[in-house]
């Protein structure tokens, strides 16, 4: 479907909910509230291709000025950046960050699986750190599930994993997985739904709560931040669409097949890859001649548009719970 679509050609489908109003971003009035104790956190967030690290970034230098030292860190909040080996394909683009510093990049090896409870725990002692240090963090992500985990209050007991239900749920499609969890959780997150990895897990963790099982451990002792002030950073689709298509292309002559293969070579299974995301996806399926180059880039540039789409509608649902999110866009 054209990205300029005439609405009145595709009855039924709904044209593009209207993208929020732009703001410049007050940084001397914000890192005053902060100073002041208003604020525990600065979080950029937004759709991959929208150049939030690049804004994290400026907006940490230009914070370090105003207070005259090198005071900002910026924490990642990606799901997928936190393994090594894996930089290409995450987009972790290291250069941006120059001087300033960054944690939860680079802390799990490549071919383990880390999931939110354990960043929440890493998130929790990287946060508590700066602070206590007297300096300012920065949470820069896409992941809109992480960063509300952390920001949002939420309260995530985690449960021992339950292999044998587990198994048995990985053997139903996703359909089936889909209809039973919204069937116990009505309410369940629009993120949530897309895959089946993470149905099956959402509704392993349903089932155990219905059944009266206890948390293995809960997070008591952990500390979050108390009040956030949030930036979007907004493009316009038409613009979005374009940067997709040319990172994409520039990260492939990169060396993007080449950083999967070498994962690969290094034991991890082709299946497995899979969970690591669409670039590796659709990269491991033209590595093992499923898909040719031409077909693996269409495939996995509509993908990726797609889920910047998601992306935005998830942070939009933040806005719908109360969230302010003041949008900009990047300079």
């Amino acid at each position: 479907m054209s990205k300029n679509r005439n609405p009145h050609l595709f009855p039924g489908v709904p044209p593009p909910a209207p993208l929020p109003p732009p703001e410049d971003i007050p940084v001397e009035e914000v890192l005053r509230d902060y100073l002041e104790g208003k604020y525990d956190l600065l979080c950029v967030l937004g759709p991959t291709a929208s150049g939030k690290t690049r804004y994290a970034v400026s907006l940490a230098r230009k914070i370090n000025s105003l207070v005259g030292r090198s005071c900002t860190h910026i924490l990642s909040g990606d799901s997928r950046q936190v393994y090594r080996g894996m930089d290409i394909g995450t987009g972790k683009d290291l250069c941006e960050y120059g001087e300033i510093p960054y944690h939860l990049i680079d802390i799990r090896p490549a071919g383990s699986k880390y999931n939110i409870y354990e960043f929440r725990r890493d998130f929790s002692r990287e946060w508590s750190a700066i602070r206590s240090s007297g300096d300012i963090p920065i949470l820069c992500g896409g992941s809109g599930l992480y960063i509300e985990a952390v920001t949002l209050g939420y309260s995530l007991p985690e449960m021992e994993p339950d292999y044998a239900l587990r198994d048995s749920l990985e053997k139903k499609d996703m359909t089936a997985l889909t209809e039973e969890l919204l069937r116990r959780r009505p309410n369940t997150a629009e993120g949530t739904l897309q895959s089946k990895r993470r149905v099956a897990r959402a509704l392993e963790v349903a089932i155990q709560e219905d059944s009266g099982k206890a948390p293995s451990r809960d997070d008591e002792n952990l500390v979050f931040p108390s009040s956030t002030y949030f930036i979007g950073t907004l493009v316009s689709r038409e613009r979005r669409i374009e940067r997709i298509d040319r990172r994409l292309r520039e990260r492939l002559d990169e060396g993007m097949i080449d950083e999967v293969k070498r994962l690969l070579d290094s034991g991890i299974a082709a299946e497995d890859l899979t969970y690591y995301g669409l670039e590796y996806k659709f990269v491991t399926q033209h590595i093992l001649g499923i898909l040719s180059y031409d077909e693996m880039f269409t495939l996995l540039s509509n993908a990726i548009h797609q889920f910047a789409k998601r992306q935005m509608t998830w942070f939009r649902g933040m806005e719908k719970k109360g969230v302010r999110i003041h949008w900009t866009v990047p300079g």
